[in-house]
């Protein structure tokens, strides 16, 4: 299988080097430059649980793709929210009839967007509770240990989907198929709707968020705002399992992670995927009636944040 990897930030890279590593025939795009060059004159490079490796990896810009020669069986998508429509926009020329994507994105709705590019059958869903962080143009940090869930959106798309599951587990991914993995996204969303955007405005990494007096209250009022919502949407939540969840990674291995939208916004100074966390739940709530004030709070401090301080 050839496997196009869209976004060599951090969690992109570290699925490009674990497939590389199996075996696996992977290509990268991004659209950052800096990005491009580095690991094409130095490779990926990764701390890698505290190992140095090196990956020599091609990697290409969205402008170049049409005279690349690339094949893609399956397009795994890492870009930013906000960015995936204008990047498969730019796919066009490695998207054929027997393309698939399999979109990983944090957030909610992506499928919306996807559709207009690939067919409901050639189509996946999943989450991914790995963590990556990346430290400079071609760098990255992978620390600690993670799973991938993933669902063809239409049943034609199972035997693929179960092609892919062990795939990854060849490569260590640890995937599984989902039975509902809408439920799944949801509660995902979950995570990175309280850790992602409180760390990112608090400048703090996980763990010592979880030490504020502070943090059982947010999470509560947040997660409580996306499980009336996600109930209008049809998807049930254990609000009280999600708390107990999200709580758990105060003292867990990824304490000392700062979640993505931290690294985007406060290392970077990028623009971040709020839109598709907290901005979704507020815009679903609208939609049914549902007030979100903590959620529609937060996405508006981050979008304060991403102006002060010039992100782009």
């Amino acid at each position: 299988m050839k496997i196009t990897v869209v976004g060599a930030g951090g969690m992109g890279s570290r699925f490009a080097l674990m497939l590389h590593q199996a075996g696996v025939a992977v290509t990268l795009v991004d659209g950052w430059q800096a990005n491009i060059d580095a690991i094409r004159q130095a490779g990926l490079q990764a701390d890698f649980n505290g190992r140095a490796v090196t990956a020599r990896l091609p990697i290409y810009a969205p402008r170049e793709l049409a005279d690349s020669g690339v094949q893609a069986d399956l397009i795994i998508a890492f870009t930013k929210s906000n960015q995936l429509a204008a990047m498969f926009k730019q796919l066009t020329p490695i998207i054929h009839a027997d393309t698939y994507v399999l979109c990983l994105l944090n957030g909610i709705g992506h499928e919306d967007v996807l559709e207009e590019f690939v067919a409901k059958d050639h189509l996946l869903l999943g989450i991914t509770m790995w963590t990556a962080g990346m430290t400079g143009p071609g760098h990255v940090k992978l620390l600690g240990h993670g799973e991938v869930e993933l669902q063809s959106f239409a049943p034609a798309g199972a035997a693929f989907a179960d092609q892919v599951v062990a795939l990854f587990n060849q490569a260590g991914l640890n995937a599984r198929p989902s039975a509902n993995v809408k439920a799944s996204i949801w509660r995902k969303a979950c995570v990175n709707g309280t850790l992602n955007s409180l760390c990112a405005l608090l400048d703090c990494n996980i763990g010592a968020l979880g030490q504020t007096r502070e943090a059982e209250p947010f999470l509560r009022e947040i997660i409580a705002e996306f499980g009336a919502v996600a109930q209008a949407e049809g998807v049930p939540l254990d609000v009280a399992e999600v708390y107990d969840h999200v709580a758990a990674t105060f003292t867990a291995d990824i304490a000392v992670h700062y979640p993505s939208m931290h690294q985007d916004l406060v290392v970077n100074h990028r623009l971040t995927e709020v839109d598709f966390i907290n901005g979704a739940v507020v815009r679903k709530g609208q939609a049914h009636g549902i007030a979100t004030p903590y959620n529609a709070m937060l996405t508006q401090l981050i979008h304060a944040k991403e102006q002060l301080i010039g992100a782009k």
